[in-house]
């Protein structure tokens, strides 16, 4: 039997839809049946994820989320996953709240960072994601760089985020603007990009930008994948 994955979502409804497309339509491309594990999928209201980080009450937001990971633990899920990537912000907390194993979105990017031999990467993301330390901290353990733009075209890229790609909307200016600011990022010496909100591989690809980029939703998606089947 497979490990029961427990998905801790809503945040935003585009990125907990890619996870759960990503599990289970993988697994059945890689091994030929629909055996795939069962998924458990707690979509929190979105608007408080919103509202209390720009307040800085990151305690409500692991309060909250500690809330959902119980409820998920208590329907029988085997591991749980923070579907997004600011909200591991408070992942140690909310990890500490659960007798389940946690799998950390930023362990799965900074394994596959690691493996491609890099040392300098860029970051883009909402504002919390770029201007908190959490990735960078994270990454520099491994011996890895984190790059990420300067303020005016964070301020954009956090924009692009909350009020379209959350909302599904999907532009070409912003697709072109985040071009121009991941270019900036390759000149600045970094060798691949981390698309550090699960909505961004909405906008851009590798073949768009020529240069490596790192999908947390999809690199999150099939850690859970691989722990739910190989254990």
């Amino acid at each position: 039997m497979h490990k029961t994955i427990g998905i801790l979502g809503g945040m935003s409804p585009e990125s907990t839809v890619a996870y759960y497309e990503y599990i289970t339509r993988t697994y059945t491309e890689r091994f030929g049946d629909y055996a795939y594990p069962e998924v458990l999928i707690y979509s929190v209201s979105f608007q408080p994820y919103v509202d209390w980080p720009k307040d800085d009450r990151w305690d409500l937001v692991a309060e909250g989320l500690g809330q959902a990971a119980r409820a998920l633990e208590a329907a029988g899920a085997d591991f749980i996953l923070i579907a997004t990537n600011t909200m591991h912000i408070v992942f140690d907390e909310v990890k500490d709240s659960v007798n389940v194993p946690m799998l950390s979105l930023l362990d799965a990017v900074g394994r596959v960072i690691e493996h491609r031999t890099m040392d300098t990467v860029g970051l883009l993301g909402t504002a919390f994601t770029m201007e908190k330390t959490f990735y960078h901290d994270a990454l520099a353990e491994r011996g890895i760089k984190v790059l990420v733009p300067g303020p005016e075209d964070r301020e954009r890229v956090n924009h692009v985020i909350y009020d379209e790609l959350v909302a599904g909307e999907i532009r070409d200016d912003s697709r072109e603007a985040f071009a121009r600011i991941i270019h900036k990022l390759s000149e600045r010496g970094a060798q691949g990009v981390i698309l550090g909100c699960t909505e961004i591989p909405l906008l851009v690809s590798e073949e768009a930008v020529g240069l490596p980029l790192f999908d947390t939703t999809t690199i999150h998606a099939e850690a859970a994948l691989r722990y739910a089947v190989e254990g």
